[in-house]
């Protein structure tokens, strides 16, 4: 009963989406996190998604993605990314996902002795593109969202727990933001994975310990397209 990790699978299946466009280790990546899923996880783990997973524009449009996705190894556990606008209200996702896949939303999931709690997330004031009329309401909005998700999981008494976001919970140059602000207050926060963050950028983004919580960047291309390893029992 392991746990591992992975964002950023931009399934394309019936989108005109070649990722080699953003660089050569993009070529064919879905048959490459295919074949390292199926010989990494087991039947018995858990994989975190977080994020971006199909390039689909409607529910129906992703349902090739998401079978693509359930017949990977494992118990899947999944939040939205920027790019899933096929994600449209929780409870239509949850009712169209396949019984191996799990949607975060205000709540949370249990696995052996961990809690997974999580959110999109957003991007962070002194971050590049950050518009202060556009994105604020947005950004307090998911912070209120994983608040929400923590006291779900507090709730049922969790003492182990893993975020999972697809924006990283800080600027690329390791600024505070509200995200980190909450986390680190009382709750048995131990790992928070997120994606999103791709090429030259995965080299300034903030990786590893800090204030008792690991941080680990899980966006595909940076992970050789392989589910990483977060917690083995």
């Amino acid at each position: 009963m392991a746990v591992f990790a992975i964002g950023d699978l931009h399934l394309s299946s019936n989108q005109a989406k070649p990722m080699d466009v953003f660089g050569p280790e993009w070529q064919d990546h879905g048959d490459k996190t295919k074949i390292n899923w199926d010989a990494t996880v087991s039947d018995e783990d858990l994989v975190i998604v977080a994020g971006d997973i199909s390039w689909a524009m409607t529910l129906p449009e992703a349902r090739s993605d998401l079978e693509w996705l359930a017949e990977r190894k494992g118990t899947k556990v999944i939040v939205r990314g920027n790019h899933d606008y096929w994600w449209s209200s929780i409870s239509q996702v949850r009712a169209a996902l396949p019984p191996s896949i799990h949607a975060l939303q205000n709540d949370y999931f249990s696995f052996g002795s961990w809690f997974i709690c999580g959110t999109r997330g957003w991007l962070c004031p002194g971050e590049e593109g950050f518009d202060s009329e556009h994105d604020q309401k947005i950004y307090h909005r998911e912070v209120k969202r994983l608040e929400l998700s923590l006291e779900s999981a507090r709730s049922m008494g969790a003492n182990k727990i893993i975020v999972a976001l697809h924006y990283p919970p800080f600027t690329r140059y390791s600024q505070d933001s509200a995200f980190t602000a909450l986390m680190e207050k009382d709750w048995p926060i131990e790992i928070c994975v997120f994606g999103h963050i791709h090429d030259q950028g995965r080299n300034k983004i903030f990786q590893g310990q800090r204030k008792g919580i690991k941080y680990i960047l899980v966006a595909a291309d940076g992970v050789g397209f392989t589910p990483v390893l977060i917690s083995e029992h």
